[in-house]
């Protein structure tokens, strides 16, 4: 097979004969090796005008014995027999503008059958148009749909936004759910967690299920266990998990749960692994002494993709500034002429962030970033960039395994950890891989190899609060007695030696079950000594702060967490600073103007030491003010309020101040725009237009009737957020 699509790649144009072979060859493939012939399909599609057009007919024969329905409409081909048009039809969406694949098909069956399905399938599957399709049908009165991420959330809340005649759609533990029509709650894990009063539960799908596991160390693996149990255990609904590249389960969970684990390997993408690493071994095994060696062959190898989208993986926010930055300098060197100065986000930047972030230079050289660390509306904007081609190389960090949809053709596999030290496995660069090419974009991907591929080694999800091997003390604490296991009794017996009303406040937190115990036991024996530090409201001191943010980094960071370069110092620092000026450019200048008195800046240009101060401030206001600052602050706030009642003392009030730095000092009603993807300068501008009193579900409805987007006050980049979304 190989030796053929060789064939077709390397030649121009294919005569008739040469056709029909080809289509004979594959035709023999179906029944002998179907996966085989849906490769030898996608390449031939992705060809299809080297091939003789009088035997189209034959090709929407053989699409149409892979099942890959889709790719006949796309191709605007005919089909000739009755059985194939009736076949054809079958696979209409009943509720969506598209044709399923077979497999697309197979898998909504099974969903609307009486069971729970688990499914395993490659990115380029098509796995989550069938959440659109399971909404479509308003089978289900009230839907979560739990996904790792807020960029992803966004995603599918723009693609399910037309269902709001159906659905009410929330995306905020703030929001109350309807009752005049069904609820689709469009949340992360921690927020399931915290949802107060949700109504009965119909359907629960999970995607990235793998995030589930506690052998694949990730930090908020306890959070989706917690809300799936809960879930489970409280509504009894049907699920759909989704994930790719996983070869099997915790044993026994599909039939204690009247589920199915479907795996296939259908994919409608064929992506070509192209090895860079095996020719410069020598150099590359010795990334400190040919640093720059390996770097020039990249930047050579981009400038010769530089007609297609191309996204390379680095290990870290850090890689991705330091190889971008470096690939604008290769770039300005070779005399490449900048294309890009009219991007509505430049003059965004200049006003909000700084004229001297070097990200205005990567764009205007057709060069974007994305990663964990940015604001949720500037990653948006760089994506959208990026499916429209403004710009055509994406640095990324492990974010592009977690579902972040390109139209990318080419992945480079440049990083071979995650993190500094977290080796890339074979299921991560699985899902790395995935990400070349796209269902309805690209028929063909490529992945440029500049490391060697991770051993193949068989992925099982376990699931913790089921499998209970590992199950952290976050997870056990949740169940009830009968369904933990003899190995763990021991584990949970020391739980439950906790008073039951001190358990039931530590798991209502959902964090750090032994950290909060220590928390309890110090405030108590501190509590009149340092009641001062302890029973706060609004805006607390500096000493209030290092009190309780030193309580919070003692006891309530998981015990192999990473913390680097932030310190205990630090977070009391910037936590007061973002807090009493409420601006996060404060922050960059406060960061600025320190690392300008370091040695290790001493000998960098300003522009370069902003450049730093920026993407620290960023990642210190997504990782820790935005999300664990609010999180422990909420935590501590309910165990001093319960110590303080106990011993007849009034207690602190930490919401107020945990709330302003969670939701960037914006409104109450104006923060779920924030979650819509709309930049902070444009909801300030807002609230000079919008009441306060006007309930958050009808402010974006407001700006769309009233047409406020059209007000002079907005810039084109704040103009065209609120317009579009």
């Amino acid at each position: 097979m190989e030796e053929t699509i060789n064939y077709i790649e390397s030649t121009d144009k294919i005569n008739f004969e040469s056709t029909f072979n080809i289509y004979k060859y594959c035709s023999a493939l179906i029944v002998e090796d179907e996966q085989k012939a849906q490769k030898l399909l996608v390449n031939i599609l992705s060809n299809k005008s080297k091939f003789e057009p009088h035997l189209d007919f034959v090709l929407a024969d053989l699409i149409e014995g892979v099942g890959f329905y889709p790719y006949i409409k796309k191709e605007d081909l005919k089909i000739t027999s009755t059985d194939a048009l009736i076949r054809n039809a079958y696979h209409q969406s009943d509720n969506l503008d598209k044709v399923l694949h077979e497999d697309q098909k197979y898998l909504l069956s099974l969903i609307n059958s009486d069971k729970n399905v688990i499914v395993s399938a490659p990115t380029s599957f098509g796995k989550s148009l069938l959440i659109e399709e399971i909404v479509a049908t308003s089978k289900f009165e009230n839907i979560i749909v739990i996904q790792p991420t807020l960029a992803l959330l966004d995603e599918t809340r723009r693609k399910l936004m037309k269902y709001d005649d159906r659905y009410k759609l929330i995306v905020r533990t703030s929001q109350e759910p309807s009752i005049e029509k069904g609820n689709l709650f469009l949340l992360t894990a921690e927020r399931v967690n915290e949802f107060k009063n949700l109504p009965r539960i119909d359907l629960i799908i999970i995607d990235e299920f793998y995030k589930l596991s506690a052998k694949r160390d990730d930090e908020r693996a306890d959070s989706l266990n917690n809300a799936f149990n809960y879930v489970l255990k409280t509504f009894n609904p049907k699920f759909y998990l989704l994930g790719p590249n996983i070869d099997s389960i915790s044993e026994g969970f599909t039939e204690k749960y009247n589920a199915i684990f479907y795996k296939t390997k259908s994919s409608l993408v064929d992506t070509k692994s192209i090895d860079i690493y095996s020719e410069h071994k020598d150099y590359f095994d010795k990334p400190i002494k040919f640093k720059e060696y390996k770097e020039n062959i990249l930047f050579d190898l981009l400038i010769s993709l530089q007609n297609e989208q191309s996204i390379i993986y680095c290990s870290s926010p850090a890689r991705v500034r330091y190889l971008s930055s470096q690939f604008l300098k290769y770039l300005i060197e070779k005399d490449y002429p900048k294309t890009n100065d009219n991007l509505d986000i430049i003059e965004w930047i200049k006003i909000n962030i700084s004229a001297e972030w070097s990200l205005l230079d990567l764009l205007s050289l057709e060069i974007g970033i994305h990663d964990g660390a940015l604001q949720k509306h500037i990653t948006t904007t760089i994506i959208d960039y990026f499916n429209t081609q403004k710009i055509k190389y994406l640095f990324c960090t492990s974010t592009i395994i977690e579902g972040v949809n390109t139209s990318a053709k080419n992945i480079i596999y440049y990083d071979s950890t995650k993190g500094r030290r977290t080796p890339i496995d074979f299921f991560d660069y699985s899902n790395i891989k995935g990400r070349a090419g796209r269902l309805m974009v690209h028929y063909i991907g490529k992945i440029y190899n500049f490391n060697e591929i991770p051993e193949n080694n068989q992925v099982v999800i376990d699931i913790p609060f089921f499998e209970q091997n590992p199950i952290s003390d976050e997870v056990l604490i949740n169940l009830e007695d009968v369904e933990v296991k003899d190995s763990n009794k021991e584990q949970l017996n020391r739980i439950n030696e906790l008073p039951p009303n001190e358990r039931n406040l530590i798991k209502q937190n959902g964090v750090q079950v032994f950290g909060q115990k220590n928390i309890i036991d110090t405030i108590r024996t501190e509590l009149k000594s340092k009641y001062h530090l302890i029973s706060w409201s609004n805006y607390p001191t500096k000493q209030q702060l290092e009190y309780i943010l030193g309580l919070a980094w003692n006891n309530l960071l998981k015990p192999n967490e990473t913390v680097r370069p932030m310190t205990l110092n630090k977070l009391v620092t910037v936590t007061q600073i973002y807090g009493y000026n409420q601006n996060i450019w404060n922050l960059v200048n406060s960061t600025f103007s320190y690392f300008k008195g370091l040695k290790e800046f001493e000998s960098l240009p300003d522009n370069e030491i902003m450049d730093e101060a920026i993407r620290d401030s960023f990642q210190v206001l997504k990782h820790w003010l935005e999300y664990k600052v609010p999180k422990w602050l909420s935590v501590i706030n309910s165990i001093q309020e319960f110590v303080c009642n106990e011993s007849g003392l009034k207690p602190g009030n930490y919401t107020y101040f945990s709330n302003l730095i969670e939701n960037d000092f914006i409104r109450e009603n104006l923060v779920i725009l924030s979650e819509y993807g709309i930049p902070t300068s444009a909801i300030r501008k807002l609230e000079d237009i919008i009441s306060a009193k006007t309930p958050q579900e009808e402010v974006m409805k407001i700006i769309k009737s009233e047409r406020l987007f059209d007000n002079k006050i907005f810039i084109e980049y704040e103009r065209n957020k609120l317009k579009n979304n």
